[in-house]
């Protein structure tokens, strides 16, 4: 069974005129997206690690703290070379290992 279609409007966003939108500047959506994340209340942190010598990523979300702390622990023990990214409600922080 395949997953239904959902349309979408692009057709009315390619006619629109430029004028129809607000321009923003780049400080402006630095702002909104990169500084202005939020996790939900029930996840702890999201570990996105990546590995240097594949280039494959994976994605781990967490509720508790001691578990993201496990996870961490083994992704710089690991014998590949990982480059980490930690975001939690407080900060975003980018962890490597050579």
């Amino acid at each position: 069974m395949s997953k239904p279609y959902y349309p979408n409007n692009w057709e009315m966003y390619k006619e629109a005129d430029d004028e129809d939108f607000i321009p923003h500047t780049f400080d402006e959506l630095m702002t909104w997206k990169v500084a202005g994340w939020e996790l939900p209340s029930s996840v702890c942190c999201v570990i996105r690690a990546q590995n240097k010598r594949t280039g494959k990523i994976k994605e781990f979300t967490y509720q508790k703290p001691s578990a993201a702390d496990k996870k961490l622990q083994s992704l710089l023990i690991d014998d590949d070379s990982w480059e980490v990214t930690v975001c939690d409600h407080e900060q975003i922080n980018f962890l490597t290992r050579a």
